[in-house]
């Protein structure tokens, strides 16, 4: 094979360096016709050539070409022929003379024939295959010069298609955005498709918005190079985007216009995926006729172009067609032929939907007939498809990168497990929906390291069946990382937190059972993901962990509020219990009217204040019967009385849903008449079980820890950090984080409380008056980490406390506001001169920032008793994963942190929109209340003590300061 250094514009000479040309802009033109003249006549010129490596050469390089333009028409028969035959004269001449750039040259076209063969593959189904086929291909590519990082790039998202095509949403996304980081402009044509996959994995995974903008840069990418034909495939993105959203009308339009174009283009693959969503969007209308046409269309168009996968996909529409004509034989035989296929290529989420689907068909035949004896058979078998499908769902997330994304798939996967729960509750199987609530409150942990390895993937069908988007997508996981062409998967991490899979929860120590052993068991072998870890929890308190009697509580959504609970500390017994979603809602509703809004400034404190009901004693009043109606059985409140009647006053351990974060568990009116929890009972917050199973960081002095937050063990030696109203730089004393406490000084109660420390010598800092240690300058993130280090017994931080938005999922983003300056390395964006101190922070340190980074629990290891009093410190469990900032000290080695369900009014709030004395500071005596039980010996009760008294204050007299406003909000966290 010649060398043509010496003329790298003329290639092979004419007519062929023309006619690749011509070919290639009829191909961006998406005049499919019009290319594949141009190389049938390329063709038949070099097979009139003398035969010779040049020549077979040249004709390997002819084929490849045309079978990109195949594959772009969605022609797979003929796309297999031509790379099959590029690949066999490619190999022909493989040991052929051939200088520098002729062997990079064939180097090149061996690249393109492997990458399109994996696409072909993938696009039949063969998707181990094709994986091969990208393996291949990485192995080839350390030996092409690649200056530019085009064929990197291009192997880089054929990998991103691949493990869309799994459904591995998660490992998709983040390979994809590195390589999106990464790829250098000269790859002009990668980009834009990077930039349609990220849109794509969006849609599928619920963010509408973001889907919108990749799909919006694409298309100006695509125009800047004038790629008419990828700008029209859009629209069948678009399409798919505006039917997962709900907006029929626009996904209709734009199906048919796409379709029109696919027609006229001949791209019959895309065609027949628009046929198969317009058969859905018909049958979500009601034509039935119309949706059965579109059907069969689809699927004939399918079987002609052997993409079985996608063949299937349109057999399990039309299985819920079937369904919904009453036409039972056809709607198992179609799901059973599609799932059939699905098992043959080992596409576990599509076996998923399948058992989903009849899952769901099944609970809805027994709305609508009577199965007599045969009723409790046909719920076992709607659960044993639904559960573990379910749980293959929720542990899909653990892909993700980001808690926002998480997010956003439990929010589609949640609803098979909705259906777990209903099926359950048909049951009447208590011990099953005990073990339910068990598993989901488990959490997950945090994994500080990479992402966990995973089998497979799921993906959750928004309505009833239809496949996910992304222009079809199948899916199977594969063992181990695979990589960026060249680039590994682990060096995809980013600054967001990854999670690994909950622990198993031990439901009894004599027999070892797991929660939903049978059911994990079956997922994990149905669907090859890993559901739980191989680490156990036990569910229970034991009676080593306290002397007293307990209760733990825990609560999850799914639909219903469902709640259990366990006695130990010497009494014994359980229970299970169930809210309906509307009186829940309502409740919830109700509380949230009450508080003021997160975000609204003066104005939402000003309405807490003048028309909140927890500012109006009858009111509030009829708030905590509300709550207490629609959010605590009278079972269990009997149960309370009975044990504190014979072992003395318990404690109440909840573990709330996100739903129900904010409430104030102690104001509950519990009876009939005005008696609240709180006068039962010591009630403490508890985090999902999954920390537990965290090692606690190393101290300076071991004995520090004690072994429960409510045992009579009195805290250990070391200083008390105190943190009291930082200055925070760049904002003034009366800007949005100025000072919350006033100057430093003016309240003599606050001094006492610092004098008390300094006289017993543990205060840090340890200035020479109790003044100096309020609105100080250097109380920064390494002044912390440096006295956190040395060891602590006691944390009391008392300022501004910035909360993340719930809906953007992301708990972590929640920050204390320290003196930091924007000069601070940190992994939160500053504001203005300054640089909050996030929970990401807190967990990850400087891991994201270097090689040799730190994880946070070394950086600042918490002592033992923690006090957040700032906004909202504690909204962690409001999220559906908690790693804010109160379970970020919890992870860090704390037994016990005190922090605030909902925004703090200040004690100038209450002077200023409530008319109090400026002698009253409510503020002020929360900080001493919590600051006195921080050094009991029982801090839970100490602190409930006070919170009774504030409350028999505010019964007796109904004075503004004594409103539960502030100091309901207040509650310990615990593990």
């Amino acid at each position: 094979m010649t060398d043509a250094t010496d003329a790298p514009v003329r290639l092979y000479g004419e007519p062929f360096d023309s006619g690749f040309a011509a070919a290639h802009e009829r191909h961006l033109a998406a005049d499919f016709e019009a290319a594949y003249a141009v190389y049938d006549e390329l063709l038949a010129v070099a097979e009139s050539l003398e035969d010779s490596p040049d020549v077979r050469f040249l004709r390997a390089h002819l084929l490849a070409d045309l079978t990109s333009v195949l594959l772009t028409a969605s022609d797979l028969p003929r796309a297999e022929d031509t790379n099959d035959r590029s690949r066999a004269l490619l190999d022909s001449v493989a040991s052929a003379p051939m200088g520098p750039r002729g062997r990079q040259l064939w180097l090149e076209i061996r690249l393109r024939t492997l990458i399109a063969r994996s696409a072909v593959l993938s696009d039949t189904g063969r998707l181990d295959e094709a994986l091969a086929c990208l393996d291949e291909a990485a192995a080839t590519l350390p030996g092409f010069d690649d200056p530019d990082g085009l064929r990197a790039a291009e192997l880089g998202l054929s990998r991103v298609l691949l493990l869309m095509t799994r459904g591995e949403w998660g490992n998709a996304e983040e390979q994809a955005t590195l390589l999106l980081s990464t790829t250098p402009e000269t790859a002009a044509e990668t980009v834009p498709r990077l930039l349609t996959a990220l849109g794509a994995i969006c849609t599928a995974t619920g963010r509408y918005d973001p889907a919108e903008d990749y799909f919006a840069r694409a298309e100006d990418r695509f125009r800047a190079l004038g790629d008419t034909g990828e700008q029209r495939t859009l629209l069948g993105h678009r399409a798919f985007l505006a039917m997962e959203r709900g907006e029929l009308d626009l996904a209709e339009r734009l199906f048919a216009e796409a379709s029109a174009v696919f027609e006229r283009q001949r791209q019959f693959g895309d065609l027949a995926a628009c046929e198969q969503a317009r058969s859905h969007l018909a049958g979500l209308r009601g034509d039935s006729a119309g949706a059965q046409g579109l059907m069969t269309a689809s699927l004939e168009r399918f079987a002609r172009l052997g993409a079985s996968v996608a063949a299937a996909d349109t057999m399990l529409l039309g299985a819920q067609h079937a369904y919904e004509r009453g036409d039972i034989e056809e709607m198992q035989r179609l799901a059973q032929e599609a799932r059939d296929v699905y098992q043959a290529r080992r596409i576990h989420e599509r076996c998923a939907q399948v058992d989903l689907m009849l899952a769901r068909t099944l609970e809805d035949n027994l709305e609508r007939t009577d199965h007599g004896d045969q009723e409790r058979a046909s719920v076992d078998t709607a659960l044993s498809l639904a559960l573990p499908a379910a749980l293959a769902l929720a542990a899909a997330r653990h892909d993700f990168v980001t808690a926002q994304a998480r997010s956003q798939w439990l929010e589609l996967a949640d609803d098979a497990m909705r259906l777990a729960f209903r099926l359950a509750v048909r049951r009447q199987d208590q011990g099953l929906l005990f073990e339910l609530v068990e598993h989901r409150a488990a959490g997950a942990a945090l994994a500080l390291r990479g992402a966990p390895g995973s089998v497979a993937s799921a993906t959750a069908n928004r309505a009833p069946v239809f496949p996910d988007p992304a222009m079809k997508a199948y899916g199977e996981g594969g063992d181990g990382a695979m990589t960026l062409g060249g680039v590994a998967a682990e060096a995809a991490a980013s600054v967001g937190l990854r999670v690994a899979p909950p622990p198993k929860v031990r439901m009894s120590a004599e027999s070892g059972r797991v929660a939903l052993q049978e059911y994990i068991a079956a997922a994990e072998f149905r669907y090859g993901r890993r559901i739980v870890d191989a680490e156990e929890v036990p569910f229970w308190n034991t009676d080593e962990l306290t002397a007293r009697p307990v209760v733990q509580v825990r609560l999850v959504d799914a639909g219903d509020l469902f709640m259990t609970w366990t006695w130990a500390g010497g009494a014994r017994g359980f229970g299970t219990g169930r809210g309906p979603a509307a009186e829940v809602d309502g409740a919830v509703a109700e509380l949230a009217a009450a508080l003021p809004g997160t975000g609204e400034g003066a104005t939402g404190m000003r309405r807490a204040f003048e028309s909140g009901a927890l500012a109006d004693p009858g009111a509030e009043r009829q708030l905590a019967r509300t709550l207490g109606e629609a959010l605590w059985p009278a079972g269990l409140t009997a149960q309370i009385r009975q044990v504190s009647a014979r072992a003395g006053r318990p404690l109440v351990r909840v573990q709330p849903s996100p739903r129900v974060a904010q409430v104030p568990w102690e104001l509950l009116a519990v009876d009939d008449g005005d008696v609240r929890l709180l006068d039962l009972a010591d009630v403490v917050t508890t985090a999902p079980t999954s920390l537990r199973r965290q090692s606690p960081p190393e101290r300076t002095d071991p004995s520090s820890r004690t072994t429960d937050p409510s045992s009579p063990t009195a805290p250990g030696g070391g200083p008390v950090v105190l943190v009291l109203d930082p200055r925070v730089p760049g904002f003034r004393s009366d800007s949005a984080l100025g000072s919350v406490l006033g100057p430093p000084g003016s309240d003599p109660d606050l001094l006492s409380l610092v004098r008390s420390h300094l006289d017993a010598g543990t205060a840090q800092p340890a200035p020479a008056t109790p003044a100096e240690a309020f609105r100080r300058t250097d109380l920064d993130r390494d002044w912390l980490s440096g006295v956190l280090r040395e060891g602590a017994r006691r944390l009391l931080y008392v300022g501004h406390v910035s909360g993340a938005p719930v809906e953007g999922g992301q708990s972590e983003d929640g920050t204390l506001h320290l003196s930091c300056g924007q000069e601070t390395v940190g992994l939160t964006e500053p504001v203005r001169t300054h640089r909050p101190l996030s929970a990401k922070d807190l967990l990850l340190g400087t891991l994201p920032l270097r090689g040799d980074g730190e994880p946070g629990a070394r950086i600042w290891p918490a002592p033992p008793r923690v006090a957040l009093i700032g906004c909202e410190s504690g909204g962690d469990l409001r999220f559906a994963e908690s790693f804010g900032l109160a379970t970020a000290m919890l992870h860090n080695g704390a037994e016990l942190v005190t922090a605030t369900r909902w925004v703090l009014p200040t004690s100038f709030a209450f002077h200023r929109l409530a008319g109090v004395p400026e002698s009253v500071r409510p503020l002020s005596e929360a900080v001493l209340a919590v600051d006195a039980a921080h050094e009991d010996p029982d801090p839970v009760a100490r602190l409930g003590h006070w919170q009774r008294e504030r409350l028999d204050l505010w019964r007796a007299g109904g004075r503004i300061e004594h409103a539960p406003l502030l100091w309901a909000a207040l509650t310990s966290i615990v593990v």
